[in-house]
């Protein structure tokens, strides 16, 4: 009898303990994420251009931080310690909500993946910790160089605690709408009144050929408002040289562009900006993605009834919406189209 009462009791106690530690492992604090000393920007000075988006990703490092951390910007000021309100409050900007492929048969089908969001002009992604200098029309407030621009602080932070990396420096550099660029980033004039193609090689009508891309000369001009870009071709004197003799040329998809209209002086289309539209790879860009790709071509019989291939390549980006204009300038010899 007695053991029967030992087990009942023991069988009690191990009950009332089971009890005791199911109610105490209810009470345990939840585990906090932790801050490490080891996170840190590898980026901490940043010189966008304006007037275009630029992405500042993969800069930086988390070190033994638990994830997920929350980011944002503090204290935006300019280098002399006043106050930016330029940087602080929100502006409207284009920002993509599809997915931008290359096929898409309108200006409008374009604009349908994308929308006007109300952001900083400098903001940073809440979670990764990632920058992004937004393309604005605002733009034109912010001070750039040779100014010595704004320091701000950024403070990343779980439910472990909060860590400040301070001082970090914003230098934006000058508007530049298009690259290549012939414009200073500097003090934004001009230090030429062209730029070179990527690549040439055409006979010329005295017998040279044009095979250095200092041989040909391309100007940008902006000549309106609207969401145009035109092609032209002119010899030394500046005299007009017809698309047409540019017979090789898939014109229908030189760029990503709409309504192609071509005749003996110029090739025009509606096209949506910036240009390219984003960095990734169509049959309009660089394999990379990063720039648009031209290419004009045609072919002749040179001497010994040779078949020559004649070529001009341009890689090239527009950030400005405009009506621009394109203008190869063959400004040593007049491109030869005839047979030898």
């Amino acid at each position: 009898m007695k053991t029967s009462k030992s087990i009942f009791k023991i069988g009690i106690a191990l009950c009332l303990g089971v009890l005791t530690f199911s109610s105490c492992k209810k009470n345990l604090p939840e585990e906090r994420l932790s801050i490490a000393n080891d996170s840190k920007y590898n980026v901490t000075v940043f010189q966008p251009v304006l007037g275009r988006s630029t992405l500042f990703n993969n800069i930086f490092q988390y070190g033994n931080s638990s994830r997920p951390l929350d980011f944002k910007i503090v204290n935006m000021r300019t280098f002399d310690g006043e106050p930016a309100p330029e940087l602080t409050e929100h502006y409207p900007v284009l920002v993509w909500k599809g997915i931008y492929n290359g096929t898409e048969k309108s200006i409008e089908e374009i604009e349908a993946k994308r929308t006007i969001e109300n952001h900083p002009l400098f903001d940073i992604r809440p979670h990764s910790g990632d920058f992004i200098m937004w393309a604005s029309a605002n733009s034109n407030m912010i001070k750039a160089q040779p100014d010595s621009g704004y320091v701000f602080d950024v403070e990343m932070s779980n439910s472990g605690g909060r860590k400040y990396f301070q001082n970090m420096r914003l230098m934006p550099l000058r508007e530049r709408p298009y690259e290549p660029s012939n414009l200073d980033p500097i003090t934004g004039q001009g230090t030429s009144v062209s730029v070179n193609p990527t690549s040439v090689f055409m006979a010329g009508q005295r017998g040279q050929y044009f095979n250095t891309r200092d041989d040909v000369q391309v100007l940008f001009k902006k000549t309106g408002n609207g969401n145009s870009l035109t092609i032209k071709f002119i010899d030394s004197l500046s005299n007009p040289i017809d698309p047409n003799n540019f017979d090789e040329t898939d014109w229908e998809n030189l760029v990503h562009g709409f309504n192609m209209k071509k005749d003996d002086k110029q090739v025009k289309y509606d096209v949506a900006y910036p240009i390219p539209l984003s960095s990734y790879p169509t049959r309009y860009t660089t394999v990379s993605g990063d720039q648009a790709h031209m290419v004009f071509r045609y072919s002749r019989m040179a001497f010994g009834n040779v078949l020559q291939k004649n070529y001009l390549t341009f890689n090239f980006k527009i950030f400005e919406k405009a009506d621009w204009e394109l203008t190869f300038w063959f400004k040593r010899d007049k491109p030869k189209f005839d047979n030898d």
